[in-house]
């Protein structure tokens, strides 16, 4: 069965498509994680501050005044922070600064997982394709497409 060239032309834009949905997810992924690790290094830097680790003060349900983060230091003791969207620097107190770290490392750590699934998906689309069978068998692909991480 020949294909015709107008066949071909679609064929080949629809993997074209495909590939370059694919890139994109990957760009966005990588800069996602990039400030994920940006955001856990400065609730680390934080924490040393502070001179607790994650898991060092532990929060009962009768006491909610102790912070897990803050522990025994100052709250309110002022800190400088980069403002999300500007090249402004100011001074926030510390307990606002590493709760508004802590929101954002959630948000990204969600935005990463939902990139991640996204860019399976499309590499299992191209695969579906024919795009990389020569390189890679789609069989194989489809496998570790459907990998989990189990946490």
């Amino acid at each position: 069965m020949e294909l015709s060239s107008e066949q071909l032309q679609r064929k080949v834009e629809a993997v074209e498509f495909a590939a370059e949905e694919l890139l994109i997810a990957r760009r966005q992924l990588v800069e996602s994680d990039k400030s994920r690790n940006g955001t856990r290094e400065a609730l680390t830097a934080l924490r040393r501050q502070a001179r607790t680790s994650k898991s060092s003060v532990l929060s009962s349900e009768s006491d909610e005044k102790i912070c897990r983060t803050c522990g025994d230091s100052d709250g309110s003791r002022p800190v400088w922070s980069l403002c999300p969207g500007a090249d402004v620097f100011v001074r926030l107190p510390f307990h606002q600064v590493h709760c508004n770290l802590e929101r954002a490392q959630v948000e990204l750590e969600t935005d990463v997982n939902r990139l991640q699934s996204t860019v399976k998906e499309k590499t299992f689309l191209l695969s579906e394709k024919g795009a990389i069978a020569d390189v890679v068998s789609p069989s194989l692909v489809e496998s570790f497409v459907k990998l989990k991480d189990r946490h």
